[in-house]
Order: C-alpha cells, then sequence, then structure tokens
C-alpha cells in the first residue's frame, strides 16, 4: 500500500517540489524524510492519499492518522545524518529486533539506501534479500527516489559513512 501511495506522488502537481527519499513504517506511525518547496501540500497530498487507500483495504471510514505531521528542518549535513541514523534505527528504537546481524529494517527504504560503510552484512538469516554480488533485491520493491539536495545526497556524508551498527545497536543521546 505505502509503495502505491509513493507512486502516486510522482504524479501530483507538487511531485517536481516535494519527494519522499527515506522512510521507516512503524505499526503505528511513519518516519520520513521529505524535501522540496512545496512540503505543506505534499504531505497533505500523501497523508490523504494513504488514509484513503488503508480505509479502502480496511473496508472502514474515518479518520487514520490521530495527529498531524510533526516536521523539523534538517539545515548541516551532521543533522542530516543523524535523521537517517534515527529513521533508519526506528524500529530498533521502538523494541523491534531486526532481522540477522547488523541487518537493517524491511519496513524502510534502507535497503536502497547506498550510504552503509561497511556495506550491509550478508548472513543466514538475511542471504535471502541480496542478489549475487550482495546488493539488496528489496530495493525494487520501494520507488527510488535520489535526493534532490546536496544536503541529502551528499553533504552528510562529510561525517561519516552509517555504519549498520549504528542502526541496529540504535541508543538516543539524552538531553541534559
Amino acid at each position: 500500500m505505502l509503495q502505491s501511495v509513493l507512486i502516486s506522488q510522482r504524479k501530483r502537481p507538487y511531485a517536481d517540489a516535494f519527494q519522499v527519499v527515506h522512510f521507516s513504517v512503524q505499526r503505528d506511525h511513519v518516519h520520513m524524510i521529505v524535501e522540496g518547496d512545496a512540503l505543506r501540500a505534499g504531505l497533505a497530498g500523501f497523508i490523504i492519499s494513504f488514509a484513503k487507500r488503508l480505509n479502502m483495504i480496511l473496508r472502514r471510514k474515518g479518520q487514520v492518522w490521530a495527529d498531524r505531521w510533526h516536521g523539523t528542518t534538517l539545515g548541516t549535513p551532521r543533522a542530516v545524518r543523524n535523521a537517517l541514523v534515527y529513521v533508519f534505527a526506528n524500529r530498533v528504537r521502538h523494541g523491534a529486533i531486526a532481522v540477522g546481524d547488523g541487518a537493517v529494517d524491511l519496513h524502510s527504504s534502507a535497503l536502497r539506501f547506498d550510504g552503509f560503510g561497511p556495506p550491509l552484512p550478508i548472513d543466514e538469516e538475511t542471504h535471502d534479500f541480496f542478489d549475487a554480488r550482495g546488493r539488496p533485491w528489496l530495493r525494487l520493491r520501494w520507488p527510488p527516489a535520489r535526493p534532490r539536495t546536496w544536503l541529502l545526497g551528499v553533504g552528510w556524508r562529510r561525517h561519516g559513512l552509517i555504519h549498520p551498527r549504528e542502526v541496529t545497536c540504535y541508543r538516543p543521546r539524552r538531553k541534559a
């Protein structure tokens, strides 16, 4: 369902000004890293499209989202890198166990993310998710979204690639 919503976003009038680049789907919420100038229209379109499809699948009517979206503008390479780790580690943060040692959430865009260093580990539990060259075949499941901004495409890499352990052993820093 999320796949079809992401694909339909690309056909909207604001498609050139909004895109969901990375995401993580949880049991009761979604984390997304989006970019663009039409954030209000893009997020409203995403929320409405997602709610309509979910209601159709569940054969129900009514409100899907209990709350509005909450956004944070990311203005530095470090902030973007931290957001990427946060989004990819969100499932672990909520107490779920990732598949395999060092593998990432299959309900996220992490498998199509090329910023892991070292590459995602392939073990007995996760080998079915990768092709013969070690590339994740599930990346085709989610429509690709190449970052359009320098910060999300290149800038965050100034602070180093993301190690898979950062995602599977994530512990948020506590504020003093």
